[in-house]
């Protein structure tokens, strides 16, 4: 029988780590849902961010984190998807910086709208005004903060449809979004599994040195592995599943989570399932799928609705 609940240590304040020369990651513990990572980029007397926050508080609290490190207000935000943690807060930054995404992160960005705040109603979002992308590409698109130079890279489907790494080759830094998380369960039921595998293997490629993951700590390569076996795991269980005939509520419920148990928020595993299981009768990666009753189903073996502490 698998454990629905998830351990969580009190919430730390957010703290920014240096990753690189002119290159920080802004973390906010402990990583579980809508407490996102992000990124600061400053050289030569300008200043972008990779990813904001969930609340108008958090997104604040970035800046500040900013202005302790530059008298320069980001000139640019790379939203790495539409998910309302990563780009709530552009507001904030804005009109002073451009916000750029994928093209799909726009029109899915405008299609959710701030949907995210009704999943969590107690949670002071505060006065969200939605901005989305500005300037927007489809695979790739290479652009400088001062003498930094900073790869967007367009890959997927794998969490979502529209997920995008920033890649700094001079640093061996990359900033991966949601595509990988640090001690935290993946999710991919907006995206894909099989998607989200060949991710792992194109995030290998970039030969990176730290990665700053979408959620949890910073980390080394070694990341990876751990994301991967996960989604091994899962596309296994699906297989099982299916042949027994059981759905994958049962499968979540019978299943030992084993060494994942010490990923948070392992109630994940439910609406992940239900993409493993789409995607193993035919259904093709990145397309819409019902999300409303696989989350119902979440909170049913989680036992409440998961905690939010934005």
């Amino acid at each position: 029988m698998s454990s629905t609940s998830t351990a969580h240590e009190p919430v730390a304040p957010p703290r920014t780590e240096e990753v690189g020369d002119g290159v920080f990651a802004y973390v906010q513990p402990d990583g579980g849902w809508c407490l996102n990572n992000a990124g600061i980029i400053v050289a030569d007397g300008r200043t972008a961010l990779v990813d904001t926050a969930a609340t108008e508080a958090r997104a604040l609290l970035l800046r500040d984190a900013v202005r302790e490190l530059t008298p320069h207000a980001p000139h640019l935000v790379v939203n790495t998807h539409f998910h309302g943690d990563h780009a709530f807060g552009n507001f904030v930054f804005t009109p002073e910086a451009v916000v750029v995404g994928q093209e799909l992160c726009r029109s899915e960005m405008a299609a959710a709208g701030l949907h995210l705040t009704t999943l969590w109603p107690d949670v002071r979002w505060g006065d969200l005004n939605l901005e989305l992308p500005s300037v927007t590409f489809r695979d790739e698109l290479t652009v400088h903060i001062g003498g930094i130079e900073a790869r967007l890279v367009h890959i997927g489907p794998a969490h979502t449809t529209n997920d995008t790494v920033v890649w700094l080759p001079q640093q061996r830094v990359l900033f991966t979004g949601d595509l990988v998380m640090s001690g935290v369960t993946p999710f991919f039921p907006m995206g894909s599994l099989s998607g989200s595998l060949a991710a792992i293997d194109r995030l290998r490629q970039f030969d990176a040195r730290v990665l700053v993951t979408g959620h949890g700590p910073v980390a080394g390569p070694e990341v990876l592995d751990t994301a991967e076996r996960y989604l091994l795991w899962v596309r296994g269980l699906a297989r099982e599943g299916l042949a027994a005939g059981l759905t994958p509520l049962e499968v979540a419920a019978e299943t030992d989570p084993g060494e994942y148990a010490r990923l948070l928020d392992a109630e994940r595993l439910v609406p992940n399932l239900h993409r493993a299981y789409a995607e193993e009768r035919g259904l093709a990666p990145g397309a819409p799928m019902d999300i409303g009753a696989p989350f119902r189903e979440m909170i049913a073996h989680h036992g409440a609705v998961p905690t939010c502490r934005a």
